[in-house]
């Protein structure tokens, strides 16, 4: 008992966020991508040790 207010307030949620319309400012995303790109040399570290799983991966 007690789970009908907070489901209706997650179906209400769901509901907005479904149906809503939000604006997307692509040019300050692309800013923000932008400067990530430079400052992060190590993101695309590789893994090179070789572990249990690898004849598995492609």
């Amino acid at each position: 008992m007690g789970r009908g207010r907070a489901k209706a307030k997650q179906t209400k949620v769901a509901r907005e966020l479904k149906y809503s319309s939000h604006h997307t400012d692509f040019e300050a995303l692309q800013r923000e991508l932008t400067s990530h790109e430079s400052g992060h040399g190590d993101v695309d570290k590789v893994d090179d040790h070789d572990d249990e799983y690898d004849d598995y991966r492609r």
